[in-house]
């Protein structure tokens, strides 16, 4: 199910101007799964022509905060503890970035999540925990 699917506007639930301005499209949402996709764009380019590795980071960090809130999309943020990323090929291309939630608890998700080309050449591997935040009524 998609996150217009499901009923959630925006970015799975959240008006988050930064993703929009890097063009993240939410794709899929289910419990524990979610996948976005960051289309090509001159602006995310760096000085090779490749997708610049914080516009990924950014993507990543997106994508696997929303697969740690997945069980509860609208009532449930993330804060970045930490981010470990790590870059095997360029970002050439439209780009898919899949993540999951390998555990949860009360205060703690723990997420991992890949970035791949159309033609699945893997480019970025990232792993993260992040600090669960109850949203309050009227936003966070």
């Amino acid at each position: 199910m998609s996150g217009q699917a499901a009923g959630l506007p925006g970015h799975f639930g959240l008006d988050i101007p930064y993703m929009d301005l890097i063009g993240l499209e939410p794709e899929h949402l289910e419990t524990d799964l979610v996948r976005t996709r960051l289309p090509y764009a001159a602006a995310l380019r760096n000085s090779r022509g490749d997708v610049h590795g914080g516009a990924l980071m950014s993507a990543l960090d997106f994508t696997l905060s929303a697969a740690g809130r997945s069980h509860d999309p609208l009532n449930v943020g993330m804060a970045t503890i930490d981010m470990n990323t790590h870059f095997m090929e360029p970002g050439q291309g439209d780009l898919l970035i899949e993540a999951r939630c390998l555990r949860r608890g009360k205060t703690l998700a723990f997420c991992e999540g890949e970035v791949r080309r159309a033609d699945g050449t893997l480019v970025a591997k990232a792993a993260a925990t992040f600090k669960i935040i109850p949203l309050r009524a009227g936003g966070d």
